[in-house]
């Protein structure tokens, strides 16, 4: 067996491994992520090591290989554990070793490193007083006079010295030579909160988050090392709960690292946190600047941190002793990479928490099936939040049926009741939150009248209207044409769903003139603080109505708004994905509870074609059992995640003929050399993809699902090895996704 081994961690080295043969004495200890040393170079010095992959193919001459001396028992340090993280990876969402590196290490590349230097006095004062008596008598006046501050303050820094007291870099030289002062360079960390200032009391515990807070902790104590899942009401104070037990967590030596969705990642809440935890507390966030997020990764490795907040990537943060992964509004499609490796974070920080002796706590008042579900199992455990801090209630919701507006006449994008209701607010100058369920168009087929969606009749999801005038499912490639009137009432109204935030934007002005209205989106975010601005904007009061996607109901907090309302709650409910029913529900749930979050009362409008669906039922009753109940009886039936897994196969190429022709060679070894019962293996496909060309690459899916993980990984495993060794794949990509979570 031979190991390929980093030696070089610290840079852009992280592509050059070298080969080691791997005596068979130290076989079952060489691993990914073990510490090794080696003999380096020409002169064979003694060097350390990383293991990344331990492989039975050499890369050359094996008469030429020089072996592994040992493996370093002094205590597997950070990298270690990541580059183990980074195989476990590599082994469960596919990619190869390399892009898992590169996605686990945080040190991507060269930044310049900021210092400051700080002239210290170095004598004593009695000493260094009679130094100063001596070079007056010598007239060295520019010593005298750096010795002379130096007596009133120690240290001071070196630009104050050079530019203020006017001395010279060669007198500062000449008085460190005579030992008369030292200079010392402290690196200067680049700090993203670095103009934060403490505001306000730390929240004390209610009864409920108290409980919460202690069951979590005394299991920890009793050894119990199984997730936590914090289903929570919107309101119920989750964040104050997992504070509470960051701070355990830190008072016991150990760091934590709290994941949000980065649209969730406001000023609110790192100040939050910062208020907590004073200058231990760092972020990182897709918009700092390569120096920044390298410095913040030093910093938690060099022990400056305490806590680090951020989306995803955050994961990896090298704390040496890490004791806690919390990850918050943990259903969020976010949390799964959309490049190779495509990992989905909770399973990875389960991962890195089992690798590492930590634990890992998940939140939302909207769980993921799969976590729900596991809860349910006893895989994790369960802790219920039902009531809102201060017993707040939770808004009253309307759901509002969009065909009984047109039949009445109303072909405006506002039913009456949400009229009536935007007008009330006006007047009392009480703010709106008016939020559209996606932004731009959606691509799926619906009757105005009777609300019936046009759905492939094999896989239970909507089918996609293209340009050419086809429906056509993005799973399994069944296509029809368009239909001109609805098959189940006869209705002419039928058609795709339009309506982007612009649009309802003008709408509101014209129908609300005096009103002040923001809007939130894709496009007024683009630059730097856009979130900030125009969330602060609306949190001072500077607009009365904030339009929006789906960042506009995440996790934000505005005691003045008491109207929400859903324009149209169809648009996430049919796109073409076995998710569209949850994808709704958490989406409702999580924009009636931006409602009534202060002291008044809150009103939730859901505007909707089909009100009797049960993902609108249930979130209109905020009732997530019901909805789980009904939601994982379907996925049982349907042979979707959680029940069973899915593993999807993307294949993209210039020539859409060798595409289809690769994708028919995979389905054909699929079925033919994994060890298939029918019954526990079922392959779906080829189709095209949802975008099926982009810049004249064709791209083409292929499904395969099994109730048994190992089995898909066995599966892909099989996969890319015969990928390797076929040329006729050299001018496809291919790629591998695990229970997909963004569409198809």
């Amino acid at each position: 067996m031979y190991a390929n081994i980093i030696i070089d961690i610290s840079l852009e080295k992280l592509d050059r491994t070298f080969q080691y043969l791997i005596p068979e004495m130290l076989a079952d200890q060489i691993h990914p992520g073990t510490p090794v040393e080696v003999p380096f170079g020409n002169g064979n010095r003694h060097m350390r090591g990383y293991v990344v992959e331990v492989t039975d193919q050499p890369e050359f001459d094996v008469s030429r290989m020089k072996s592994v001396l040992r493996v370093v028992r002094e205590g597997i340090p950070i990298e270690g554990q990541l580059i183990a993280l980074a195989a476990w990876m590599r082994e469960n969402f596919g990619g190869t070793m390399n892009q898992a590196l590169k996605t686990v290490i945080p040190v991507k590349q060269k930044t310049t490193e900021k210092e400051k230097r700080m002239i210290w006095l170095k004598p004593d004062a009695a000493t260094a007083k009679a130094q100063l008596g001596e070079l007056q008598r010598k007239h060295q006046t520019a010593r005298a006079r750096l010795m002379e501050a130096l007596l009133k303050q120690s240290p001071l820094p070196y630009e104050t010295v050079t530019q203020k007291l006017n001395i010279t870099a060669s007198v500062i030289r000449a008085m460190q030579e005579r030992e008369l002062i030292r200079v010392e360079h402290i690196r200067n960390w680049r700090n993203p909160l670095d103009q934060m200032k403490k505001q306000g009391n730390i929240v004390s515990l209610n009864l409920t988050q108290r409980r919460v807070a202690d069951e979590i902790l005394s299991g920890w104590q009793r050894s119990d090392e199984r997730p936590c899942l914090i289903h929570g009401v919107t309101g119920s104070g989750k964040t104050e709960v997992y504070m509470e037990i960051i701070e355990q967590v830190v008072k016991s030596g150990k760091q934590a690292i709290v994941l949000i969705p980065e649209i969730a990642l406001t000023f609110q809440t790192v100040l939050r946190f910062y208020n907590h935890f004073g200058d231990r507390v760092s972020i990182l966030n897709s918009r700092m600047s390569a120096g920044e997020r390298s410095d913040q990764f030093e910093r938690a490795k060099s022990g400056l941190l305490d806590v680090m907040i951020g989306p995803r990537s955050a994961l990896f943060t090298p704390f040496p002793n890490l004791g806690v992964i919390i990850i918050d509004e943990e259903h969020e499609a976010a949390y799964k990479s959309e490049t190779v490796p495509r990992y989905h974070a909770r399973e990875t920080a389960i991962a890195r928490a089992q690798m590492c002796g930590a634990r890992v706590v998940l939140g939302s008042a909207t769980p993921s099936v799969e976590s729900y579900d596991r809860a349910k199992q006893g895989q994790y455990r369960l802790f219920e939040m039902k009531e809102r801090v201060s017993a707040r209630p939770l808004p009253s919701v309307y759901t509002v049926d969009l065909r009984e507006e047109l039949r009445n006449g109303n072909r405006s994008i506002f039913s009456d009741k949400l009229r009536e209701l935007i007008t009330d607010r006006l007047e009392k100058k009480e703010q709106i939150m008016l939020f559209i369920n996606r932004r731009g168009v959606a691509g799926f087929v619906s009757c105005r009248s009777c609300g019936e969606v046009i759905k492939c009749p094999h896989c239970d999801v909507s089918l996609n209207l293209h340009n050419n005038g086809k429906l056509v499912c993005h799973y399994c490639g069944y296509e029809q044409p368009m239909v001109k009137e609805c098959p189940s009432c006869g209705s002419p109204y039928i058609g795709g769903f339009k309506a982007g935030t612009q649009k309802i934007e003008e709408m509101v002005k014209r129908q609300f003139p005096t009103a002040r209205v923001l809007r939130m989106d894709l496009d007024t975010t683009r630059k730097k603080g856009g979130y900030e601005e125009i969330l602060s904007a609306f949190a001072n009061g500077e607009a009365d109505i904030l339009i929006g996607t789906q960042m506009i109901v995440k996790g934000h907090d505005f005691p003045n708004v008491t109207l929400v309302g859903v324009l149209a709650a169809d648009l996430s409910l049919h796109i073409s994905d076995y998710r569209a029913a949850e994808r709704t529900f958490q989406l409702l749930t999580q924009a009636a509870g931006r409602a009534g979050r202060g002291h008044r009362q809150g009103e939730v409008v859901i505007q909707t074609y089909q009100p009797e669906h049960y993902s609108v039922v249930t979130a209109a009753e905020q009732d997530y059992e019901a909805f789980f109940e009904q939601e994982i009886f379907l996925r049982e039936m349907m042979h979707y995640p959680p029940k069973w897994h899915m593993l999807v196969i993307h294949a993209a190429g210039a020539q859409e003929m060798l595409v289809k022709q690769a994708q028919d060679v995979l389905k054909y070894k699929m079925l033919t050399q994994s060890d298939n019962e029918k019954s526990s293996l079922q392959v779906i496909g080829p189709a095209d993809a949802a975008v099926s060309k982009v810049n004249d690459i064709y791209r083409k899916m292929l499904y395969a699902k099994a109730a048994d993980y190992q089995k898909l990984v066995s599966i892909k495993n099989m996969l890319e090895e015969y990928i390797r060794i076929d040329p006729a794949f050299r001018n496809v990509n291919i790629q591998f996704d695990f229970d997909p979570m963004n569409g198809f």
